[in-house]
């Protein structure tokens, strides 16, 4: 599945959230409007698939 590309060469992923990327990890933080210390548990608690973030978080995606 294609991804966002931004501004400089770095790639958010649709599938997969990388906690190392910093522009990836602001892009979901926005879209769901969450904090980084509320992604970063659900990333740790549920793995690294944004669906599943998104269904831990209670966001639809």
């Amino acid at each position: 599945m294609a991804g966002l590309k931004g501004k400089g060469e770095f790639f958010i992923d649709k599938d997969r959230l990388d906690l190392t990327e910093r522009k990836a990890v602001e892009y979901w933080m926005k879209k769901w409007g969450v904090t980084k210390d509320q992604l970063t548990a659900a990333h740790r608690k549920v793995g690294k698939m944004t669906k599943d973030i998104a269904a831990e978080l209670g966001k639809r995606r």
